[in-house]
C-alpha cells in the first residue's frame, strides 16, 4: 500500500514513485543505482516543486515528503538517509530557496532520531511527519538545567525558531550530561541578516520551568555536524547554480564580435570556478557518507573539511559569477546578489571556515 507521504512528482497526471524506499529494501538488494534512481526521483520532485517559486512553504514541503524522509516508517516517515536529506539541501541551494528546511526538518528530525525512545519523542516524530507541528531545534546555544529543572540561557542565529509551534532545547543538565528539553515560553526573537532567503532568531531562557528532559542517545555534537553538511550542501548547489549561469551567460553575451566566453581570461575564469566546485562536491560526499555510516572520528574530520572548503568555496565561485556577468551582474533583476548574500551568510552558519580549521588542527 502506496504511503501518503512518498516522494510524488508534480505534473499533469501526478506519476508517484513506485520504487521501494530504502528501509523497504533487504540488505542485499541495495545497490549504488537504487539510491541513484532514488536521488533523480528526489531532485525531479524538488525541480518541479522549486519551479513554481523561490518561497517554499511548510505544508509543501511536507506534501513533497521532504520533512519525513528521515523519520522511520512507523511514524509516517520516508525511513530514508541522510544522504537523501543533502540531495533536498543541495537542490534548496540551487534555487537559493527561502523555507523552513534546515531547522524544521534536518535539524528537528535528526535531533528527534537522536533521542532514546519516549512516548513523547514518538508523538513529535508522528507530528512532524504529518505536518501537524513544526519544531525547531535549538543546538549549540549556553543552555543549563538547574536540579530543579529551571533551564536558562541563550542561542544566537537559531534557524527557522520563529514561528514554530515547539522548541526543542539541547541543554547541559545538573550532572553534567546534555538533555533536550522540550520548551514553551522561551523568548525568540527574530535576528535580521542580509541574507533575505534564511529565518534566524535569538533564543533566551531566564528559569524557565521545563518538564521531564528527555536524554540523547547519541551526540549533540552529531547534530551539529548534520547542520554543518547540510550548510555545506546548500552552498554546493547555489555555487554550482551559479556557474551554470555564468558559463550560459558567457555564450551568448557578444563583446567585440564573439561570445565573452571565447575569451581565455573568461575561460580560465569559469575553469577555476569547476575545479573549486568539483573539490567541494568531493568532500561533501565524503562527509554525507561518514555520517550516514555513523563513522564518529571520521565523520567530524570529513565535516571539518566539507564545511570548511565548501562555504568559503561557494563565496568565491558567486563573487567571480558577479564579475562575469559585467554590469547586469551588479543590478538587482540579475538576482547573482541573492546568492552571494546567502553563500556569505551559510560560510560563518554552524561554524565558520577558521572555526572548522581549527577543529582539525586539534586532532593533528
Amino acid at each position: 500500500m502506496d504511503h501518503p507521504r512518498r516522494l510524488q512528482r508534480d505534473s499533469a497526471h501526478h506519476h508517484r514513485r513506485t520504487r521501494p524506499r530504502p528501509a523497504e529494501r533487504t540488505e542485499h538488494a541495495v545497490t549504488a543505482t537504487d539510491f541513484a534512481e532514488l536521488h533523480d526521483d528526489l531532485r525531479a520532485v524538488a525541480a518541479d516543486v522549486l519551479a513554481r517559486g523561490r518561497v517554499v512553504d511548510w505544508s509543501t514541503m511536507v506534501d513533497a515528503g521532504w520533512v519525513g524522509l528521515e523519520i522511520p516508517d512507523g511514524f509516517g516517515g520516508a525511513g530514508a538517509t541522510f544522504a537523501e536529506t543533502a540531495v533536498i539541501c543541495q537542490q534548496l541551494g540551487r534555487a537559493a530557496a527561502a523555507t523552513h528546511y534546515l531547522g524544521g526538518a534536518v535539524l528537528t528530525v535528526g535531533l528527534l532520531n537522536s533521542l532514546q525512545h519516549s512516548e513523547v519523542r514518538d508523538a513529535l516524530l508522528a507530528d512532524v511527519a504529518a505536518g501537524r507541528t513544526r519544531v525547531a531545534a535549538v543546538i549549540g546555544g549556553s543552555f543549563a538545567l538547574d536540579g530543579e529543572r529551571r533551564l536558562t540561557g541563550r542561542a544566537d542565529f537559531v534557524p527557522d525558531a520563529h514561528g514554530a509551534d515547539r522548541l526543542l532545547v539541547v541543554a547541559t543538565d545538573a550532572s553534567g550530561a546534555d538533555v533536550v528539553a522540550t520548551v514553551e515560553g522561551l523568548t525568540v526573537t527574530g535576528q535580521p541578516v542580509l541574507d533575505e532567503t534564511r529565518h534566524v532568531a535569538t533564543v533566551t531562557a531566564d528559569g524557565v520551568e521545563v518538564a521531564e528532559p528527555l536524554p540523547l542517545a547519541g551526540s549533540a555534537q552529531s547534530v551539529l555536524n548534520r547542520a554543518a553538511v547540510a550548510v555545506a550542501c546548500d552552498s554546493l548547489g547555489l555555487a554550482e547554480a551559479m556557474l551554470d549561469a555564468t558559463v550560459s551567460y558567457a555564450r551568448t553575451r557578444q563583446q567585440f564580435g564573439r561570445p565573452i566566453g571565447s575569451f581565455q581570461a573568461v575561460k580560465h575564469a569559469c575553469a577555476d570556478m569547476l575545479v573549486k566546485i568539483s573539490v567541494a562536491r568531493s568532500l561533501v560526499r565524503e562527509a554525507v557518507d561518514a555520517l550516514v555510516a555513523n563513522e564518529t572520528h571520521e565523520s567530524d574530520v570529513a565535516v571539518a573539511m566539507a564545511k570548511s572548503y565548501t562555504c568559503a568555496a561557494a563565496v568565491d565561485v558567486v563573487g567571480k559569477a558577479l564579475q562575469l556577468h559585467g554590469g547586469i551582474g551588479y543590478t538587482w533583476e540579475s538576482g547573482i546578489h541573492v546568492y552571494l548574500k546567502r553563500a556569505t551568510f551559510n560560510r560563518s552558519l554552524f561554524g565558520s571556515p577558521a572555526a572548522h580549521r581549527r577543529r582539525l588542527a586539534q586532532r593533528y
